[in-house]
């Protein structure tokens, strides 16, 4: 399971790490003016991708029993 990227609506390319954590890159996004909005669920726009790296404790640190080391 862990070899398998996982691709959903919140995840693209994600992975499972060897302490079980979902690592994958998120999302900071800003709310849209009412008049920038062309829909009842237009609500936000992706200001930026945050790569997975920056946003995850490196593996390294995990205090995680399954971690082997």
């Amino acid at each position: 399971m862990r070899a398998t990227r996982i691709e959903s609506a919140f995840t693209h390319g994600a992975t499972i790490r060897e302490d079980g954590r979902v690592v994958c890159d998120m999302y900071l996004a800003g709310g849209k003016a009412p008049k920038d909005s062309k829909g009842e669920w237009d609500l936000y726009k992706i200001l930026r991708t945050i790569p997975a790296q920056d946003v995850t404790i490196p593996l390294a640190e995990s205090t995680c029993p399954l971690v082997k080391r």
